[in-house]
């Protein structure tokens, strides 16, 4: 056998295990080290902006026309759109996980050449990017000026202009969003002193585009020249202006009496910003922010060091004054969460050694398992590299786990080896070896099955895939790489380290002096408890019925408990960050905005000072679009160690918040802790798209989703059904008579031009300013464009050369408008987000949702997206999987005993340790996630291993000829030590996870209770019904069991061929 070859070459052994811990020494030097896995499937995104244009306007002139040639795009999921009335268009498009982003970028820009020569021109010069990144903001940087000297729209200037470029060139940055926007000089005109020179809003834009320009006017001696030419210089008419004062001195118009009517006659000129839809303030403090995404693929924390590098260069460069704060940062979370269970792998080692050494007695004995500890975590980091897969919370939790699962096959040889010695008084090396011959098919079988176990939830489909396979295949390899340990390095260890310990002695015997009398006393208590155990197990044997009722009674409760689990994805956590967002009512200002927004400022500075150490706030937008009604907060909270009282958590101050921004009257103020995994949007609940799938029209689909909505009320499956959008708002239309326009001559071009100029600025050329390239805009000075009277003060000339006012052939009245239209998958669409009652599974809220949208009329459809896509994918998969990997784990067993029936009396001991699991998940309210589920598998690991131990033995003896029932009590005499021992240091390596705070504590906790729960009840009962399970499947085949048994005592009889 294996073992007996490495027995002879212990050196052979030691370099196989250095080599392992070598290659994984180098991988942990070169994995990149991320909070998950990059779960989002990769998405491109597509931004264009139409100054002045409605939601509606937008939509039809740039939204759709883009959609509409985004096909043929291999490996796209869904295409989500939106336009808001702000003018920007928005296009997003989502990718299988696994897509190359380059390629997909690429694919997608090609596809948007198609569609530019049909966008309106404003848009084709302002250009249209495309750009790849996740969903989430990984770090916003904010920029602030600590002298006072320069004012929010100086700050802003600097980041657009002189950082943003820069970070977008970043490795690992997808995107750089900058909240408000560069310079822009801002000519504002008077419409009453455009009318008294008889000027219009197109004489001002035709004068600046003439003389704002750069003139190519060629050089003096310039090739082909004559002979003996000497001069060759280039000649410079003009470049582009630069001061406002050079702006103010354009002539509109020269009169024939020689006087000049300039830009600064019928207005003024400053340099203002291009948009003023958006501000930032950081602590009160006026400020610039910009947000980054990260690149599809990209490492989080590689990526935010990168940038704070760059950040820390360019701050050199910065003028007097000005500081660089990072109000939001996803990063040190995921470092202080990897911190967290990096020491808590080394707590679970050291308890796991306690346990050995308490069971072991002995130093030498205890240090084996001990020394597989390293080699096979060592080795699986070098898996782990191989696979190229991060150190993230998955792989470390499933190397914690592991710590647990990986000492047992080490413990299993050790303490059979001692067993013999102190039985047989055989010397180690004697005993190593015979040990190894029995248990080697053992060791083999539990790594099969734990390997069995895991390995198809690398299978799943979606980003729940992404999950479990990164936590699967580590725990696969560590559980396989323990075996290979077991059988190659343990054996070795045990021959070299173990005492010899005389017939009939224990090795407690050989325990440090002082320690001894306790070791003794520990091994009696040990035996005498044994012995207890073993006559529970023979009554247990004799009234088989009665305890398969109990058995019967324990699946029944499990599945009971199990239904009544509340779902979820993945527990939420404390990232030391709080978001706020308001909504306001439809037709608010920004004014309006900015003050709630520092009502919200004061509450969490002053009331909260304890925990937040600082707020970035930013009215004009929010994650449900842009708009002067919408504002949006970056609460950053204090260290987790300074945070460690329960009222100071996330929970706690989002909490206190909500209860006192209900207090604000004129607007829905939300704080709300970021979730999970922020690459998947908003992970509680489902995310739905109500379609307009006939095109039935806004109106109509707008009273859909208000039918859906007071359906949703009312069915007891669901709450917090809510839209994810802005409601429509009063809009002012303004009809134009054509015909009454024909007869006066007026152009219809001219009437355009005007009111788009005058109420949505016009964006003419570009100027120079500090060196760089920026954007002219024209537009009526803000008193003249408050309120619909100020149209009367338009006039347009008509092809006579006369001044017609506008009201002569135009009225307006006001309609409901959209300020934010959404597409999904080139259909009008609604975006709905609720949640499970709680209770209630998201798979229920997902039914019910269906349920409702049946009943509406005739051509509204729906769709899902973002997370409930990706549960839809995965949710009808799940049963399959599990059916699946017990499938594996019986074809195992049966290949492993050459019998089908024993792998039976091993797969019915599954439900004794799902049920610690379900019964400690529901006592600490913990639900059914993501991290229950990965728990419950390593349960039923540790079950059927449990179950392996007593069933292996068991049956051994009656092969070599033992009644049945003394055959099984003999097992389960034999092998509780070891089976208590694996099943407390298991235990005992996760309880850290079970009691764990601070950082990420809420996935530890998750995963450390439904398996410690698991633990308690896999030992407990297994080892009961485990021998029940055997004698039941064994009688119950009784021609087979008597040829089997028969063929034995033959060859007992005739010279005992079998030991």
């Amino acid at each position: 056998m294996l073992s007996k070859f490495f027995l002879d070459r212990p050196v052979f052994a030691w370099v196989i295990a250095i080599v392992m811990m070598s290659a994984g020494g180098l991988a942990i030097y070169n994995l990149p080290i991320s909070q998950y896995p990059p779960i989002a499937p990769p998405s491109i995104a597509i931004e264009a902006y139409y100054p002045g244009a409605s939601a509606e306007t937008v939509e039809n002139t740039v939204t759709q026309i883009i959609e509409q040639k985004m096909t043929g795009l291999a490996g796209m999921l869904y295409l989500s759109g939106e336009s808001s009335s702000s003018g920007s268009s928005r296009i997003e498009l989502t990718f299988e996980p696994g897509t190359d982003p380059d390629l997909a970028w690429s694919k997608v820009q090609n596809k948007l050449q198609l569609a530019m020569a049909s966008l309106p021109d404003v848009v084709q010069r302002q250009g249209v990017e495309v750009s790849k990144s996740t969903r989430n903001y990984l770090i916003i940087i904010g920029l602030i000026s600590e002298d006072g000297s320069m004012n929010g729209d100086d700050l802003r200037d600097y980041a657009q202009s002189n950082l943003e470029k820069i970070l977008s060139r970043v490795p690992g940055v997808g995107e750089v969003e900058a909240f408000g926007s560069q310079y822009a000089m801002r000519v504002w005109v008077d419409p009453d002193k455009l009318t008294n020179f008889h000027l219009t809003m197109a004489d001002v834009i035709g004068a600046l585009k003439v003389y704002n320009v750069e003139v190519s006017a060629g050089q003096f001696g310039g090739a082909p020249a004559v002979e003996g030419q000497r001069l060759n210089a280039a000649i410079v008419v003009q470049h582009l202006l630069q001061t406002p004062e050079e702006f103010a001195a354009i002539p509109i118009v020269t009169n024939p009496d020689g006087s000049v009517v300039r830009i600064k006659d019928i207005g003024r000129t400053e340099l203002g910003t291009e948009r003023y839809g958006v501000l930032a303030n950081h602590n009160g403090r006026p400020a610039a922010a910009m947000a980054v995404r990260q690149a599809a693929g990209a490492n989080a924390l590689d990526t935010a060091d990168a940038v704070k590098a760059k950040m820390k260069e360019m701050s050199r460069y910065f003028p007097p004054g000005m500081k660089v704060v990072y109000p939001y940062d996803t990063t040190p979370f995921t470092e202080v969460a990897i911190h967290e269970v990096v020491k808590t792998l080394f707590e679970a080692v050291f308890l796991v050694f306690v346990i050995m050494y308490l069971f072991m007695g002995t130093f030498r004995a205890t240090l084996i398992p001990t020394i597989a500890v390293p080699v096979v975590l060592l080795g699986t980091f070098a898996v782990l590299g191989l696979f190229g897969f991060s150190i993230n919370m998955l792989t470390m939790f499933a190397m914690v786990l592991a710590i647990g699962l990986l000492v047992d096959d080490a413990i299993v040889v050790v303490e059979n080896v001692e067993r013999i010695m102190a039985e047989e008084g055989l010397p180690p090396r004697e005993a190593t070896a015979k040990s190894m011959d029995q248990i080697t098919s053992a060791l083999i079988g539990i790594g099969l099955v734990l390997a069995a176990v895991f390995g198809p939830m690398a299978f799943f489909p979606g980003s729940t895939g992404v999950i479990y396979r990164q936590f699967s295949l580590t725990i696969a390899a560590a559980m396989l790489l323990s075996v290979v340990v077991a059988l190659i390095l343990t054996p070795v260890l045990c021959a070299a380290l173990l005492k010899p310990v005389p017939a009939g002695h224990q090795s407690a015997d050989g325990a440090v002096f002082l320690l001894r009398p306790f070791f003794r006393w520990f091994d009696r208590a040990f035996a005498g408890f044994r012995d207890l155990y073993v006559k529970l197990v023979g009554r247990v044997l004799a009234k088989k019925l009665r305890y398969l009722l109990v058995f019967v009674l324990i699946v029944g409760v499990m599945g009971v408990l199990f239904q009544r689990m509340p779902t979820d994805y993945l527990p939420n956590e404390d990232q030391g960050i709080l978001l706020v967002q308001a909504v306001l009512p439809g037709n608010s200002t920004l004014e309006q905005t900015e003050a709630v927004m520092n009502k919200v400022r004061d509450h969490l500075l002053i009331e909260e000072k304890e925990s937040v150490e600082s707020i970035m706030t930013i009215p004009g937008i929010s994650f449900g679009g842009q708009g002067q009604n919408m504002g949006l907060a970056f609460v950053k909270l204090r260290d987790w160690d300074l945070r460690q009282r329960p009222d100071l958590k996330v929970e706690a101050v989002a909490g206190r918040a909500m209860g006192a921004f209900s207090q604000i009257r004129e607007a829905m103020v939300f704080a709300f802790p970021p979730p999970a995994v922020m690459e998947l949007g908003n992970a509680t609940g489902f995310d739905f798209q109500l379609q307009d799938r006939g095109g039935v029209g806004h109106a109509k689909l707008i009273e859909a989703r208000n039918q859906l909505l007071g359906m949703a009320a009312q069915d007891p499956r669901l709450v917090k059904v809510r839209p994810n959008g802005m409601e429509d708002v009063p809009e002012y239309r303004i009809d134009i008579d054509w015909d009454k326009a024909g007869a006066m001559g007026v152009p219809i071009s001219s009437i355009h031009t005007t009111i788009a100029a005058a109420f949505g600025s016009s964006y003419v050329n570009d100027f120079i300013q500090a060196g760089r390239v920026k954007r002219v805009f024209v537009q009526a000075d803000a008193p003249d464009r408050m309120l619909p009277e100020d149209l009367n003060k338009l006039y347009v000339r008509n092809t006579a050369g006369k001044m017609v006012p506008f009201a002569s052939f135009a009225s307006g009245h006001w309609t409901q408008g959209s300020p934010r239209l959404e597409r999904y998958n080139a259909f009008p669409s609604i975006n709905i987000w609720g949640e499970p009652a709680p209770g209630r599974s998201s798979g229920e809220a997902m039914a019910a949702m269906e349920a409702i949208v049946a009943k509406l009329p005739q051509g509204i459809g729906f769709d899902w997206t973002g997370l409930s896509y990706q549960e839809r994918m995965a949710g009808s998969q799940a049963p399959l999987l599990y059916a699946f990997s017990i499938f594996v784990i019986f074809l195992c067993l049966a290949a492993l005993y050459e019998s089908w029936p024993i792998p039976i009396a091993i797969l019915l001991t599954l439900p004794l340790g799902a049920i610690g699991g379900v019964i400690a998940s529901t006592w600490r309210g913990m639900p059914n996630d993501v991290y229950f589920q990965i728990g419950l598998l390593t349960t039923m690991g540790l079950t059927t291993k449990n179950a392996i131990l007593i069933v292996q033995f068991a049956r051994a003896r009656v092969d070599e000829g033992a009644r049945l029932t003394v055959a099984t009590l003999e097992a389960a005499k034999l092998r509780l030590r070891p089976i208590i021992m694996t099943s407390l240091a298991f235990g005992f390596g996760v309880l850290p996870l079970f009691l764990a705070s601070g950082a990420g504590a809420g996935a530890q906790r998750a995963i450390g209770t439904g398996v410690l729960g698991g633990m308690v009840t896999s030992t407990v009962l297994v080892t009961i019904f485990a021998p029940l399970f055997y004698v039941i499947i064994y009688k119950a085949l009784g021609r087979h069991r008597k040829r089997v048994t028969m063929k034995h005592i033959v060859e007992n009889g005739s010279g005992g061929a079998v030991a």
